[in-house]
């Protein structure tokens, strides 16, 4: 198991707020997580660096064991991070109303266990194809499922800011948890919105596919975003499945 990543403040953008991480349990198995901090009076970054910490650590003193086990972890652990942040938003006037979208994956052997909340997200290569493997949780997203706009119009409305999940910001933490299959020679690509929002798929495929290690690619992605004009912050992390085995 291969994983790089990198994160940039941008070019409109006066503060970071994403933060990624990657983590590894006794058993050899991975957690890697994207958060992309929201609200607060310029806290969510307090809050995406909580929920970075806290999954981190909870998964090398009390991580999964197997895919099952990993959907119900990543459910009671989000909604305890979700009530630490809710409680922390009190203590000061610049916490109020802070929050963090997350997108997180548990790398076993054969198997991705991948969570998301908000509009950060995770996509699967296999082969040439890439698959996104989240939902975004945003009003964008919720026109084009009802088919009042397409995914090409969505991409170009002012509201595309507007998530409607998120950590930290009501008492209950939808996340949407799957499984996947991840075979040798698959790729995890994950990311917050300054990426998708600027880079093209097919575009995004062409970085993966090149014969070049992680660490370029996701400085390449990087780069493309930037040379878009880099509204956002921007985060990517990429995981490769390097087993020879079938």
């Amino acid at each position: 198991m291969q994983v790089a990543y990198q994160t940039d403040i941008g070019r409109q953008r006066s503060q970071n707020q994403d933060r990624v991480a990657q983590y590894t349990d006794k058993n050899g198995n991975h957690l890697v997580v994207i958060a992309d901090g929201i609200g607060g009076n310029q806290s969510g970054d307090v809050a995406a660096e909580m929920t970075i910490k806290r999954l981190g650590h909870r998964f090398k003193v009390d991580s999964p064991t197997e895919p099952l086990e990993a959907i119900r972890w990543f459910a009671r652990e989000v909604q305890i991070i979700n009530d630490q942040i809710l409680k922390k938003s009190k203590e000061k006037i610049n916490y109020q109303e802070m929050g963090t979208t997350m997108v997180a994956a548990i790398i076993f052997k054969k198997t991705l266990v991948v969570a998301n909340i908000g509009d950060s997200r995770g996509y699967l290569l296999h082969r040439s194809t890439l698959t996104q493997v989240t939902i975004d949780h945003s009003l964008v997203n919720e026109l084009v499922i009802s088919g009042d706009i397409t995914e090409e119009e969505a991409l170009e409305l002012p509201q595309s800011n507007i998530i409607t999940r998120a950590i930290g910001i009501s008492k209950d933490a939808q996340i949407e948890v799957n499984r996947f299959d991840f075979n040798p020679g698959d790729q995890l690509l994950m990311c917050s919105d300054g990426l998708f929002k600027t880079v093209e798929k097919r575009d995004m495929v062409a970085v993966l596919r090149q014969p070049i290690s992680l660490k370029a690619k996701c400085a390449q992605l990087v780069d493309m975003a930037n040379s878009a004009g880099g509204p956002d912050n921007i985060t990517v992390l990429i995981g490769k499945n390097d087993d020879q085995e079938g």
